[in-house]
């Protein structure tokens, strides 16, 4: 009876061990399972992280490839990024690990928001300042073709002006007089009765031309291409003047009538032929007129 009841509390006790083997069995099963789900959730979301974070770092790349000066501030960022990229990759598969790189990623998120949208207001910034600057630079090329086709309209204008403003000579003539000892002029055509020849021209009025005193170089040219009376020389620039006489007169903005004498080389020494007269206001011909002697 006692040995009936030793095997019956044997069996029930080897049944319990039994259904706590199997029990244990089960969890350990079943706690394996969840570990590796739980390790492959981790592996995924890490991965997820890791794709959020390269994402980031392209979007810097084409912020900073826009800009023609590098942005510091956006430089710094993308070696930021790199830096937790590169911890990433080699940190633990755990959940408190990858739960502080997620807070980072939020956080250099949120900087990147404002680092690109600060980025996009300085490009269009800077396009319109460049918009402004052709616009500005275009003006400046037309003012300058203005004031450069005004700079030649007022050379010109002057140059008109300069060459307007000189004096000039009408009627002119010269022809041989005898001088009487009473001081009175008898014109003649005759070579050897001839005393002096007498020029006589008008200056014309300029309004251009300032009032005051003025002179002009009379020349006097015999037969002989000779030039008579002074036979002096002045120098304007490059040109040389031989000139017999210099008429000097007070101009007073009026028409002026004047006459000048030359006197020969010789007494009474007046070459037969063709004289030539001419009137220069510096180095200028202003008129020229020819008379004969016989």
């Amino acid at each position: 009876m006692e040995n009936s009841k030793s095997n019956m509390g044997l069996k029930v006790g080897l049944g319990i061990a039994l259904v706590l083997f199997l029990g244990t069995g089960f969890y350990t099963m079943n706690l394996y399972k969840s570990s590796n789900q739980i390790q492959k959730d981790l592996t995924e979301e890490k991965q997820l992280v890791m794709n959020d974070l390269n994402a980031m770092a392209k979007q810097y790349d084409v912020a900073i490839s826009e800009n023609d000066v590098a942005n510091k501030n956006l430089t710094d960022a993308r070696s930021r990024i790199q830096g937790l990229i590169d911890s990433l990759k080699i940190s633990e598969t755990n959940v408190r690990s990858l739960w502080r790189y997620k807070k980072k990623y939020q956080s250099l998120q949120k900087e990147m928001d404002v680092l690109l949208a600060q980025n996009d207001s300085l490009r269009v910034e800077n396009s319109y300042l460049a918009t402004s600057l052709d616009s500005t630079r275009v003006r400046l090329e037309e003012r300058n073709m203005f004031t450069d086709s005004l700079l030649v309209q007022n050379n010109a204008l002057a140059e008109v002006v300069e060459n307007a403003a000189v004096l000039n000579t009408v009627g002119l003539k010269g022809f041989g007089v005898i001088e009487r000892t009473s001081g009175k002029l008898i014109p003649t055509e005759r070579a050897t009765r001839t005393d002096k020849i007498r020029v006589c021209f008008t200056v014309a009025k300029n309004g251009l031309v300032q009032a005051g005193d003025q002179e002009l170089y009379v020349q006097v040219i015999d037969p002989k291409n000779n030039t008579l009376g002074l036979n002096a020389q002045v120098q304007f620039n490059d040109k040389t003047l031989s000139y017999s006489i210099i008429s000097k007169f007070n101009y007073e903005n009026a028409s002026l009538n004047i006459c000048e004498f030359v006197a020969s080389k010789g007494k009474n020494s007046f070459e037969k032929g063709r004289y030539i007269v001419n009137v220069f206001n510096e180095k200028d011909l202003v008129s020229s007129s020819e008379f004969t002697l016989k």
